[in-house]
């Protein structure tokens, strides 16, 4: 198991001793996902928080008309979770899929849980993610309620930098709430006024 990339995002909020590592990577699961392949389906309970080694996974949900709306993106470095079914163990609101093949490291609530009383510490770790991630979604929210379709679009390019280029236009068309034809033509008028 990759664990570096891993224990160095955790080294950016909590320091650990080395047996406190020891004890988080015993309570990891490494996972391969191909690409298009499901690690959760809508009404599923989500039993894992996710940390992506490599690849991309999305979080999105299927309106009654078919069309999929994209909540996140996990690129590598990142993590993902139906954290309302995570949280409480009912069934989840959102599909998680690989964009990509994927390797990631599953974390149960099982063992986050006994993480937490094994090493206290990660309740802040745990914390300080959770935080992150509400401000996150909060800011996405005003976001799509108050911002254009190329603000939006450039708020996308900030926080997923590493995406632009390598992921379908579709999805990012999606996450920012257009029409993958609106988005293209969108991006050849930024490019002639020099935005982009």
């Amino acid at each position: 198991m990759d664990s570096e990339l891993i224990l160095k995002s955790i080294a950016r909020h909590i320091a650990l001793e080395p047996r406190e590592e020891e004890i988080f990577l015993k309570l990891l699961q490494p996972l391969k996902i191909k690409r298009k392949q499901f690690l959760l389906h809508r009404g599923e309970v989500c039993r894992h928080a996710v940390f992506v080694n490599s690849g991309c996974l999305r979080g999105y949900t299927i309106d009654a008309n078919g069309f999929e709306h994209i909540l996140s993106f996990a690129p590598t470095g990142w993590w993902i979770a139906d954290m309302y079914s995570y949280i409480t163990q009912e069934g989840g609101y959102l599909n998680i899929d690989a964009l990509e093949d994927a390797q990631v490291l599953q974390l149960s609530k099982e063992h986050q849980e006994s993480l937490f009383a094994q090493v206290p510490k990660f309740e802040r770790y745990y914390r300080i993610i959770t935080e992150k991630s509400l401000v996150s979604y909060q800011l996405r929210t005003l976001d799509n309620l108050s911002l254009t379709a190329q603000d939006r679009y450039l708020n996308f390019c900030r926080r997923y930098p590493s995406l632009i280029n390598s992921i379908p236009q579709k999805y990012i068309a999606s996450y920012i709430g257009v029409t993958p034809e609106f988005l293209s033509k969108m991006r050849k008028d930024m490019q002639k006024q020099g935005l982009w």
